[in-house]
């Protein structure tokens, strides 16, 4: 029997969702043992992923458009927006790591950190819209937990003022209309028989990318190479 597009939401979660134990720098920052240096290179990767994400939903948003998935170009869209508005609510972050406007403007990102948006990249190129909303959405719960909890930890063992957590706060918060958005998308991509098994493949890589990313930033801090 096919799924619903509810079912095959909650399903693909669940199969993609990664052991939480795995993650070898968030339990660091969640005790507060993690240094700030290594939260402010975590600030400059993302200085790079924004505009580069930003600019993949866009294309996503055209290509879902012009081959008339309106419930995928929404959602697109929207996720091209919040980029917009995640990348607005860095600035204080960076402030409260005290990353300087000239080092920001010259920091150089690490591969490791950069292969989420480059594979987000190549989604928005090859992907079908309707897969790659299930794949995205099953990691957005994801990435959404790592933020709650580091958005509790710069508060309760960093003292990082409200507007300094806004970048996390963004991701933490429950996003109904996204929601809404992502469950129109697949349901219609299920309808016009646009859903492929390839959302499975889509979405193990997007989680292993984004674990090399939080990889990469604990073996720059292990090795020494995030000092301060």
């Amino acid at each position: 029997m096919t799924p619903t597009a509810q079912e095959l939401l909650r399903t693909t979660a669940a199969r993609l969702a990664p052991d939480p134990g795995t993650n070898p720098l968030v339990p660091r920052i969640a005790d507060g043992s993690a240094r700030v240096r290594t939260l402010a290179v975590l600030a400059l990767e993302q200085r790079h992923v924004i505009p580069a994400d930003r600019r993949s939903f866009q294309h996503l948003a055209r290509r879902a458009a012009e081959s008339r998935d309106l419930e995928s170009a929404a959602f697109f869209e929207t996720l091209a927006d919040g980029e917009s508005l995640a990348g607005e609510r860095l600035t204080p972050l960076l402030d409260a790591c005290a990353v300087s406007k000239d080092e920001a403007a010259t920091y150089e990102p690490q591969a490791g950190c950069q292969a989420y948006p480059a594979y987000v990249a190549w989604l928005a190129l090859n992907g079908e819209p309707a897969d790659v909303v299930l794949a995205l959405t099953a990691n957005f719960a994801v990435w959404g937990r790592s933020c709650a909890t580091i958005a509790r930890a710069l508060r309760d063992h960093y003292g990082f003022a409200d507007e300094a957590c806004g970048f996390f706060d963004l991701f933490a918060e429950p996003a109904p209309d996204l929601d809404r958005q992502a469950l129109a998308a697949v349901r219609a991509g299920l309808g016009r028989g646009r859903v492929t098994t390839a959302h499975l493949r889509f979405g193990t890589l997007v989680g292993r990318y984004e674990e090399m990313f939080w990889e990469t930033l604990a073996s720059s801090e292990a090795e020494g190479q995030v000092k301060g």
